[in-house]
């Protein structure tokens, strides 16, 4: 981990150029001064990431490591969160073991040099999913873990409610990460309401949210999720409010990794709608044994199980890989619970629901 962050330090100055949007601390990828690419990625994409994880026998996993329910490193040193979960459930598919993971905490400045260096092998931290980040910093996504999208947070005694808009803050102080799309999301959200806004600008969230619990902001503004990871720093008798209902932009987040590597970024991509199709049919940590002998699993299911017709082995898994990823981690019902409904998200009426329920989470067949 020294290592690794030592070597950070070193191109930290180049990262600041390239950083990109987050839930978190986005840096707008399309108001970088420099090229889009100006760290060389040949030496990553001419050998197989995967047997490089697997004779490395460690899987680095980049997280933002202050994300509050997505990925939090602890005082011991542990790392929890939703991210960090299916950072585990990758080290499990591809290494067979859920403790084969170095998780690197990185900021919006050093994560895609971070990525394009080789540093960590693939980037799990609250990033947008964004044309730019396919075409001019030559990324590929993964299938996109939590639909997310930008609101405000204020004080009731300000007299903010959850049915105030952005038309209601006119005149008002807004905080906002310093170079980011959250910065140029409210300036045309306050434009096309008709307002005019005092917006003040902060390197980091942590700071941003000092100033709103000292009042230097009126308001504070990121990605919904990021407000109510916020909110349980909540001052004395004061009440937070998050608003408008009406999200005024479009996160969906998603891991991302480097161009070029069929192969990891295959595994990558069905680790995680494993865990989508496992929730679609019930099938759950808890429950994952008992039903392998029940003969109430269809072939989908055994498939993915690592049974009759099992494609693992075709991406270079064990059969059973995504078998041991839902007996460990669970299904993505499980994740997302153990992790997100502890802050107040919910999948229920939102785009995070089943495709069956009337969300986005959605999966393709397993055949």
């Amino acid at each position: 981990m020294r290592a690794i962050h030592g070597l950070l330090s070193a191109v930290a100055a180049a990262a600041l150029l390239i950083a990109g949007c987050s839930s978190v601390d986005d840096v707008d990828a399309e108001a970088a001064a420099a090229p889009a690419d100006p760290v060389p990625v040949q030496a990553t994409q001419d050998v197989d990431l995967l047997e490089t994880v697997r004779s490395r026998g460690v899987l680095n996993c980049g997280v933002y490591g202050a994300a509050v329910a997505f990925s939090e490193t602890q005082p011991d040193g542990s790392t929890t969160g939703f991210d960090a979960d299916y950072c585990r459930a990758l080290a499990i598919a591809m290494l067979g073991d859920v403790g084969a993971v170095n998780f690197v905490p990185l900021t919006s400045a050093e994560r895609f040099t971070a990525l394009q260096s080789g540093l960590i092998d693939v980037l799990v931290r609250n990033t947008t999913w964004t044309q730019g980040r396919d075409g001019d910093l030559k990324f590929d996504f993964a299938p996109v873990t939590f639909y997310d999208g930008q609101q405000l947070m204020g004080r009731a005694s300000d007299d903010f409610t959850p049915a105030s808009t952005v038309a209601d803050i006119a005149g008002a102080t807004v905080c906002a990460t310093a170079g980011t799309t959250t910065e140029k999301n409210i300036a045309d959200a306050a434009n096309a309401a008709g307002v005019e806004i005092r917006l003040q600008t902060f390197e980091d969230l942590d700071i941003i949210t000092d100033s709103f619990i000292t009042g230097t902001c009126d308001l504070m503004t990121t990605d919904g999720s990021g407000l109510v990871g916020r909110r349980n720093r909540q001052q004395g008798d004061q009440e937070w409010v998050i608003f408008p209902a009406a999200l005024f932009s479009k996160e969906p987040l998603a891991p991302l990794y480097l161009p070029n590597q069929s192969t990891f970024g295959d595994i990558v991509n069905w680790t995680i709608y494993a865990t989508i199709i496992f929730d679609e049919k019930g099938i759950t940590s808890a429950n994952v044994d008992d039903l392998l002998g029940s003969g109430q699993l269809d072939a989908e299911a055994i498939r993915l199980l690592g049974g009759e017709g099992e494609l693992q082995t075709k991406m270079g898994l064990e059969p059973d890989a995504f078998y041991e990823v839902v007996r460990q981690i669970g299904n993505y019902d499980e994740i997302f619970t153990r992790n997100l409904e502890l802050v107040g998200l919910q999948r229920a009426g939102t785009p995070n629901a089943r495709w069956t329920e009337g969300g986005l989470i959605y999966a393709p067949p397993a055949r």
